[in-house]
């Protein structure tokens, strides 16, 4: 297979069925009040909107873009923008709602928002991401803002992206707005320690989890599939701890190494390729081959809907930890809860980014900047609070620990709602 070529992927169940099969279940579960259920089970706005481009040739193309606002009640939506050919408007309702219940988990001022852009970055130049870029950024500019809604990086986009927002949003105040997005370059305003953040995150909750299961980390493997910021610095804190990391992928494909492959040398070979596929001395595999590898630590940091009823039962790990957004599907959760796999859901595992970017609006908010050391230790300490949380409430009511993370995250949420009232 040519190696420009994507892995062919079966059809993925529709994220926003997902979401709310998972607020469903664990409303059941802490018997919510049915009027807060109703009221969690919709976002409070969702605007789609036109992105006319124009591209480098001379011809006029028009993306689709979308912002969702999930839920407001713990303080203003927070919520990554998304490039990538498979946006759609209900995917992105149910990134909304899960950062709603990922900022709760970790106990920050936040609810949940989304965006993104139906388009494919890959085939585009600089200039016309730039382009489209800023003028997304014009269309949402009403709905976003330091108190209402701060679009932070996601698939597809990163600190250059959001330098262009930053720019086009306090272009049209007048003055800078340092507040209106986070992960920006440390230049203008951005937090030291933001681009790792994701990937630190999922490596406080590993660690703190392989302590409880008295699992030592050093010696174990490890596979990830999605080689991009997450997976990559993932992978290299992994092996910092000791692991052996023997199997990663991305959108083109995977390699699999059982002697361990050097994260680094990956990484620059991505980056003079384009991708993992290829790398010297190891072996081609797919990414649905990929998941099926027996490892100790398997890492999904790629889209949403990779572990399914169809192939959980051929997952082969200890602990299965949720850098990506919504990896697995209430059917195949129930499945790696009969063969034993301790998940670390996606809104406890992947909170690191958001946490980080929390710490980032305050730093912009007071133009008061911490040392990386101090960030990655308040990142700890918020992860581990977390973590030791939700495994409380897992050992209290005797459930896997995605229920125990909705259950505290959506509790927070509920009550808040309960507190607040509806209005008028």
């Amino acid at each position: 297979m040519p190696a420009s070529r994507k892995d062919p992927s079966p059809a993925r169940p529709n994220p926003w069925d997902v979401a709310r099969q998972q607020l469903d279940e664990v409303a059941a579960l802490m018997s919510l009040d049915p009027n807060i259920h109703r009221f969690l089970r919709e976002p409070k706005r969702a605007l789609s909107v036109a992105v006319p481009v124009k591209m480098d040739a001379g011809e006029l193309r028009v993306f689709v873009g979308h912002r969702v606002q999930h839920s407001v009640a713990r303080g203003p939506s927070k919520g990554g923008i998304r490039f990538h050919p498979d946006v759609t408007l209900d995917e992105v309702k149910a990134l909304a709602m899960w950062m709603t219940w990922k900022c709760a988990v970790v106990n920050i001022p936040y609810g949940g928002a989304k965006g993104g852009i139906a388009c494919n970055p890959d085939e585009m130049s600089a200039a016309e991401i730039e382009r489209m870029t800023r003028r997304y950024a014009s269309e949402i500019l009403p709905i976003i803002g330091p108190e209402v809604d701060i679009p932070a990086p996601d698939v597809g986009t990163g600190p250059r992206e959001m330098a262009w927002i930053m720019d086009t949003y306090s272009m049209n105040k007048g003055y800078p707005v340092l507040g209106v997005v986070t992960g920006k370059p440390v230049n203008i305003g951005g937090s030291l320690g933001r681009n790792e953040a994701t990937a630190r995150g999922v490596v406080f909750a590993i660690l703190r989890a392989a302590d409880r299961l008295r699992l030592p980390v050093a010696g174990k493997t490890v596979v990830i599939q999605g080689f991009g910021n997450a997976g990559s610095f993932a992978a290299k804190f992994l092996a910092e701890q000791g692991a052996r990391v023997i199997a990663v992928s991305d959108s083109r494909g995977g390699i699999h190494d059982g002697k361990g492959l050097d994260p680094e040398e990956v990484r620059k070979h991505k980056a003079e390729t384009g991708s993992v596929v290829g790398f010297k001395g190891a072996d081609r595999v797919t990414n649905e081959e990929l998941l099926e590898v027996p490892c100790d630590l398997l890492v999904p940091a790629a889209l949403e809907g990779a572990i399914t009823e169809r192939n959980a039962a051929k997952v082969k790990c200890r602990i299965l930890a949720e850098a990506a957004n919504g990896p697995t599907t209430p059917e195949a959760d129930k499945i790696l809860e009969e063969n034993g796999v301790f998940v670390i859901p996606d809104i406890l595992a992947n909170a690191g980014g958001v946490t980080v970017s929390y710490f980032e609006w305050v730093q912009g908010l007071q133009s008061f900047f911490w040392t990386e050391d101090e960030v990655n230790a308040r990142l700890r300490a918020v992860m581990e609070r977390a973590f030791d949380a939700v495994y409380a409430r897992k050992e209290e009511r005797k459930c896997s620990m995605r229920h125990a993370a909705y259950m505290v995250g959506v509790g927070r949420v509920a009550e808040a709602t309960r507190t607040r009232g509806v209005y008028p």
